[in-house]
């Protein structure tokens, strides 16, 4: 890392509940890459009016909207708390998380590296 290079700290942890900035889906975070990871396949096909830095926290979300439950995955831009703070419904939220205590899901022990 050089000297220009700096670390930036996620705004967001595990187990919090989050929603898009624009889009209509909130999720509960289970992962958080330092910086972007994933395909640049992936990243080229969001429109490039929209498409975020590479070089902040994105994050994995188990996701829902309107119509159904998916994995998701956001930068840190595009992320605000959810104030609703309701139970996430995906149906792998039970697998790995319990809870939510005010508003935010707790690892399942088995879960905890």
């Amino acid at each position: 890392m050089t000297a220009a290079q700096t670390v930036q700290t996620a705004r967001f942890s595990i187990g919090q509940i989050v929603r898009h900035r624009l889009f209509p889906f909130r999720g509960v975070i289970f992962d958080v890459d330092p910086e972007f990871d994933n395909t640049e396949e992936w990243y080229l096909s969001i429109p490039e009016e929209a498409r975020p830095r590479k070089d902040q926290p994105f994050y994995h979300l188990l996701a829902e909207n309107a119509e159904n439950e998916y994995v998701a995955y956001v930068s840190e831009q595009n992320l605000v708390l959810d104030e609703n703070s309701g139970p996430v419904s995906h149906p792998q939220v039970s697998e790995m998380f319990e809870g939510p205590f005010d508003g935010v899901y707790r690892l399942r022990e088995s879960r905890r590296h």
